[in-house]
């Protein structure tokens, strides 16, 4: 376990990081978000600092991770830029070794493969079926893994299938190899992000993570 006073928010913005950076400031932590519209943002709170920027951007990458002691990023797809998630994760990456920041927790889709996995036939489907009609997609997040592991940094790789956008909450089911379930809550892929990024239960492995 580790002592996080303050983190770097990537994709807090979206549906699903919004339910992160709420879930980040009831444990008292101190967030920094990246955003490129701020305006649209609407938590409200002294323990949040806003940077405008973008993720693809070098250096304001390097504005919002300074001062922090770990990243978090639900950062994703945009029509027309289909490689966003690797570029971000390629200067997240290079930042944090010029920062010394070791914990990096990011979200990721089912139809990323490890040399890890022993996904069965229903995982399989959804993954051939990603990398049929979404290759750029598919081939954005691959490389997201494949930076990390090539990386030195502590990361977490966090596996969702699909996802409702609702604050309900009920048994997170964790696996290393396939994933168990159909569906995950927003607010749930939140809580145990933010608690591997503490706990550190998972560090340089993808886990998946399902509803009951």
């Amino acid at each position: 376990m580790i002592n996080i006073k303050k983190v770097a928010v990537l994709g807090g913005g979206g549906k699903t990081g919004k339910y992160l950076v709420n879930q980040l400031l009831e444990k008292e932590i101190n967030v920094k978000v990246l955003l490129r519209n701020p305006e649209t943002f609407t938590i409200q709170n002294s323990k949040v600092e806003i940077i405008e920027g973008d993720a693809i951007n070098e250096s304001n990458i390097r504005s919002l991770l300074e001062d922090c002691d770990a990243v978090v990023s639900t950062i994703g797809q945009r029509p027309g830029e289909p490689m966003v998630a690797s570029n971000a994760t390629k200067n997240v990456l290079k930042i944090m070794t010029d920062l010394t920041i070791q914990r990096y927790v990011l979200l990721a889709g089912i139809n990323i493969d490890t040399p890890f996995d022993k996904k069965e036939e229903k995982t399989i489907a959804a993954t051939d079926w990603m990398k049929t009609n979404y290759p750029e997609i598919q081939q954005d997040r691959q490389l997201t893994y494949n930076l990390l592991t090539e990386s030195d940094v502590n990361w977490t790789l966090v596996r969702v299938p699909f996802i409702e956008f609702t604050d309900t909450s009920s048994e997170i089911i964790v696996n290393l190899e396939d994933c168990p379930g159909d569906k995950i809550s927003s607010f749930d892929i939140a809580s145990f992000m933010v608690q591997e990024m503490i706990e550190e239960k998972f560090v340089r492995k993808s886990p998946f993570i399902t509803n009951i």
